[in-house]
């Protein structure tokens, strides 16, 4: 693979997949944008990267919704192109449905779901008009099935998928492709970050997070399934036996689940 003179932007850059994505593209000499509200993360990012002149950084807020326009200006405004956008920027949770309040379910919402929407809404113009673009999307096993301890979060990534169905049916013939990559438990930082019933930071790594696939090598999958313009992938490791259960033993899995260990 190639990306001479292709550009990418990558959401949620300053740790985790977004990190390992940005460092595998940065191999294969494109110009790479990367986004996320920790700019000091953001830097550490770009130091592991190869090619850095071809490396710039937008610091974005995926809760600050009225910024979108702008930042997609500043974003094109860098190479004079982007040829794919990857929206990897989210959030997770780890709490129970009743002990949840209402405000932890609209955070989640509003930075996985509304916060996606909104930056490929701002940028979707430039690529209908260009007849050309691919958007690629971060969802999870969760945007699939639901499971214990995660309700705001598998409710928000499942409404991504609903979302970029259309847009890919919409736009087929505007040139524009649309690739939903599903992670399983991969090995970041994501269980500690997660929001608690209340909406504080965990700060609790999961064992099923810790024993997952790395970051690199879910990278270097993705960076495949956009490569071979794949409308869906899942990755991981046998959790994703997880969605054939579903769909062909609905029953089972229903039973399955409720005992699942997902921490």
């Amino acid at each position: 693979m190639d990306y001479t003179d292709k550009t990418i932007w990558i959401t949620g850059a300053s740790s985790g997949i977004g990190r390992a994505l940005a460092i595998e593209y940065s191999t294969l000499n494109g110009n790479l944008i990367l986004s996320a509200r920790n700019e000091k993360a953001l830097e550490e990012t770009k130091e592991l990267c190869s090619n850095k002149k071809n490396i710039k950084i937008l610091i974005l807020d995926l809760a600050d919704h009225e910024s979108f326009s702008q930042k997609a200006e500043e974003a094109k405004a860098f190479f004079n192109d982007i040829d794919i956008l990857i929206n990897n920027g989210g959030i997770s949770q780890r709490s129970l449905v009743n002990e949840t309040i209402l405000s932890v379910d609209k955070k989640l919402f509003d930075i996985n779901y509304f916060g996606t929407i909104g930056l490929t809404k701002a940028l979707l113009p430039y690529f209908i008009n260009r007849k050309a673009g691919h958007i690629a999307v971060t969802s999870s096993l969760t945007g699939k099935f639901g499971t214990p301890l995660r309700s705001s979060y598998a409710a928000s990534k499942h409404a991504l998928h609903g979302f970029f169905d259309s847009l890919r049916a919409e736009h087929h013939d505007d040139g524009i492709n649309v690739t939903i990559v599903c992670p399983g438990f991969i090995n970041t930082n994501v269980s500690i970050n997660a929001l608690d019933e209340n909406g504080n930071k965990r700060e609790i790594m999961d064992n099923a997070t810790k024993n997952g696939l790395s970051a690199n090598v879910m990278a270097q999958k993705y960076i495949k399934a956009i490569h071979k313009n794949k409308q869906e992938v899942w990755i991981g490791k046998k959790e994703r036996i997880g969605v054939y259960i579903k769909r062909f033993f609905p029953i089972l899995f229903s039973n399955m689940i409720r005992k699942a260990n997902v921490t």
